[in-house]
Parts: structure tokens; sequence; C-alpha cells
């Protein structure tokens, strides 16, 4: 009896080894499986789809197990796929940080960094009519003419679109030209696009002659284009105040509700949602992005300028790996 019990311990024993094992082994290999299984998903703005595929490409050369997912939209419509659809996402870059204050701060994301700038341009390609006449000073008269078409993008879903509108009511009280954003924005809205970048292809094929774009994206299509003066093409800082005497009403939050965007220069954003299946990963990447010698670099030769560290509002939500790409709205008048 006693060799009989002696057995079946040590049988006992044996098994809960090898279940053991086997647990151990299966932690071992599940854990390799998430690695080997990560995704970092990204919605970015239409106009960074050049550079994000670039500095993506060298981010996988330092994380070549990480599947990059990256979906391109206007700005406003990748806020409302994680506040309104509840899609989940790691990073949400967007050609206006206020899209993030507005749409996203505070029920799903915690902060902002603002990290690059442009500028709004009018691009045109060779044969382009009137292409040998437009400057700086006419191009509004030549936009108006009924055998010119023009294309913009949609305000309520790309923040170039309202950029556009923007741009039509500064040049209006800077040239001086009573009812002239009215007259623009009755014409040609048969060319309006949910994003900028849907109007490249229009104005390739020769649907469209001109169209309104920031300067970086113009460059990075090496398109012809018409630089407009500072005080409307919301780049220049000095012009600040100028540029806050044109806004524009834009759907806000919750169905029927409007907000007004009032002009101010171009300035991106990024954040982390609250939602982010993958914060860590996310924050690596946004390390490797913000840098000035990494990803900065890539946004550099795409002709956005970097413009960190910029002053926050949200600085002590910030992961503290971030804080050196941020400033404290206080420092503001330091830099």
């Amino acid at each position: 009896m006693r060799k009989k019990a002696k057995f079946i311990l040590i049988i006992l024993a044996l098994g809960f080894l090898m279940v053991a094992g086997l647990m151990v082994h299966g932690s071992w290999r599940k854990a390799g499986l998430d690695h080997d299984s990560q995704r970092l998903i990204i919605f970015h703005a239409g106009s960074l789809a050049v550079p994000f595929k670039q500095i993506c490409e060298e981010f996988s050369a330092h994380y070549p197990k990480v599947e990059i997912i990256r979906e391109a939209a206007g700005s406003r419509v990748c806020a409302r796929k994680v506040a309104d659809l509840k899609r989940p996402c790691d990073v949400v870059a967007c050609s206006d940080y206020t899209v993030i204050d507005t749409l996203l701060i505070p029920e799903y994301a915690e902060w902002n960094i603002k990290f690059a700038s442009s500028e709004m341009v009018i691009a045109f390609r060779e044969g382009s009519r009137k292409a040998g006449d437009i400057n700086k000073d006419n191009w509004h008269d030549i936009l108006l003419q009924r055998d010119v078409a023009f294309g913009r993008s949609d305000p309520n879903a790309d923040p170039c679109g309202y950029r556009t509108i923007l741009v039509m009511m500064l040049a209006e009280k800077f040239c001086s030209k009573p009812g002239l954003a009215g007259r623009m924005l009755a014409k040609d809205t048969k060319y309006i696009r949910p994003k900028e970048v849907d109007l490249l292809s229009l104005l390739e094929i020769g649907e469209l002659d001109y169209i309104f774009i920031y300067r970086s994206v113009a460059k990075q299509h090496k398109l012809d284009y018409i630089v407009l003066p500072d005080e409307i093409n919301l780049k220049n800082v000095a012009f600040a105040d100028f540029y806050r005497s044109a806004s524009v009403r834009l759907v806000g939050k919750k169905p029927g509700s409007l907000i007004t965007r009032v002009g101010e220069p171009i300035i991106y954003g990024v954040t982390v949602p609250k939602n982010a299946p993958n914060p860590q990963l996310a924050v690596a990447f946004l390390t490797f992005l913000l840098d000035a010698n990494s990803g900065g670099a890539v946004l550099e030769r795409n002709g956005q300028t970097l413009i960190v560290p910029s002053p926050t509002g949200t600085f002590d939500k910030l992961p503290d790996c971030l804080k050196i790409f941020a400033l404290p709205v206080e420092q503001e008048d330091k830099r």
C-alpha cells in the first residue's frame, strides 16, 4: 500500500510539473505572439500622408515586428473616428491642433502637442488656364473668371477647407474688395472634396485649374503654386491679430451644435487617445516623430516646419518623456 501511495504521489507530482511547464511555455508563447502582433494605429491628416509614410518606414527599422496601420483623412474626420465611432486608435495627428482641443479633449484625449507649421497657397499645373497671368495680387480675379475652375476641401471635414474660407475673408479685407469671399464661396461648389489631397487628381487630369492647399503638400507633389501675402496666408505670427478678424462656423461635437473657428497661424497637433490599444508604443512613436534628428528631419524635408517645443495648456497631462517637446503656456512669451 505504501509503495502504491508513493507511486501515485510521484505520478501526481510529475503531472503537476508537466502542467506547470506547459503553462509557463504557453505564457512565453503568448507573450511572444503579443509582441509579434503589436499594431500601431495612426489616424492622420491627409497633408501628412507623404511625410508620415517616410517616418513610419524609418520607425519600422527600429521596431520591425510592429505592424503600422495608417489612415489618412480630413483632420476633423480623424477626430470623429475616435469621438463618434469609438474606433481604437493609438495616434491622432491633425493639421490644426484645435481639432484635438475641441473634438477630443477632455473626453477622448488628455493632452495635445503642437509640432509643425505650414501656409496656404494656390497650386496649379502647367496647363491651367491663365497660369501665365496669375500672381499674388490678382489671383482672386483670375479664379472668379467663368472659364477657370478651382477646388477646395470641405470645411466641416478638413482644416484646409475652413482655412480656405478664412483666406478668402482675409483677402476681402486686405484687398478692400467687399463681397469677394461670398462670390468665391458661391463658385465651383461641385469641386468641394473631403480633404485637400483629394483635389490633386482633379488638378492632374485637368478637371481643375487651381486648388487651395498647403505649401508643404504642393512641394511634396512638385506643383507650381502662388505664394500669397503673409497678411492672408495664415503663416506669419506677426499678423495673428489680423488673422483673428476672420472666423467661420463649423459643426460642433454634438449633432446640431456649431463652433466658431477663428483665424490663426497654421499649427499641427498630435495626441494619444484614451482608448489607445498600445499607448506605450504610441509614445515611442511620438518620441521618434518629434525628435529633430528623426521624424522632425523628415517633416522639414517635406516642407513642414518643426516647431517643438511649443506651449500647450495640457503640459501637466503629458507623459514625462514627451515634456521635452512642449512648454507650459506661461513660457510662451519666453521663447
